[in-house]
């Protein structure tokens, strides 16, 4: 008998990014990690930035994607991640996210309102979590 699969679709405003069966998917959700398998039970919550692991169906490699954030729903044979931006594991480009990184620690540093504050801190909490995600995809 097949191990029981869930279907995993992870879509950014730009495009779908995957989509297919999985036996196992991990998210960062705002709580902490999240791990689904299939008949997880509904669940709709937001999501930070950081790597969504995927295991597909019948083995084969881990997926990895970075999303920046978004709305994660979970039906029990059903996952959809909304994310505001998706990236492809083997799409993550190192050098540009800590280059984009330095200039938003430059734009810290001269953020004068709270408001501007705010959105660089987001933006340096997303570079940080595209450069960590980097680096594990790296480390496989």
């Amino acid at each position: 008998m097949a191990a029981p699969t869930i279907h995993v679709d992870v879509v950014s405003t730009e495009a779908s990014i995957y989509s297919g069966e999985a036996e196992f998917v991990v998210l960062p959700g705002e709580a902490g990690e999240l791990g689904i398998y299939p008949r997880h039970t509904p669940l709709i919550t937001r999501i930070k930035p950081g790597p969504v692991r995927i295991l597909p169906a019948g083995g084969g490699e881990e997926q990895l994607i970075f999303v920046a954030g978004g709305i994660l729903e979970v039906q029990p044979r059903l996952v959809t991640v909304l994310a505001d931006t998706a990236i492809r594991g083997h799409d993550l480009d190192e050098a540009k996210a800590s280059e984009a990184l330095k200039k938003a620690e430059e734009a810290r540093a001269k953020a004068q309102d709270k408001q501007e504050i705010a959105a660089v801190e987001a933006e340096l909490s997303m570079l940080a979590a595209q450069l960590a995600a980097i680096r594990r995809l790296r480390k496989r």
